[in-house]
């Protein structure tokens, strides 16, 4: 399991209230995406840094995501780059489900 962070800039036309309305739309279309597990999608709370922490099956298909429409679609909306980490998801604990433990 692959952890990613992915965070990009705002322009200052955009701000918090904005970026939760459209990630509000957006969030049911990452449902059908190959290998995509889970997203929070996250905002600084002066509202200028979003992004996500991600979470895909594996890197292959985080980087296969991220190599496609999706960061176009950022250079047009924003006019900049995203910044990605990836990380190996060594364990979890998740209250509402009550699970916790390494992630194989």
């Amino acid at each position: 399991m692959i952890t990613a962070i992915v965070l990009y800039d705002l322009p200052v036309t955009i701000g918090l209230e904005e970026c939760r309305a459209h990630f509000a739309r957006i969030a049911p279309d990452f449902l059908g995406i190959p290998g995509f597990v889970r997203k929070q999608f996250i905002c600084r709370r002066d509202g200028k840094e979003p992004g996500g922490a991600y979470m895909w099956k594996s890197q292959a298909a985080a980087e296969a995501f991220y190599s496609g429409p999706w960061v176009e679609g950022i250079r047009a909306r924003y006019g900049c780059e995203p910044r990605i980490s990836y990380y190996e998801t060594v364990a979890l604990a998740d209250r509402d489900s009550g699970k916790a433990g390494a992630v194989e």
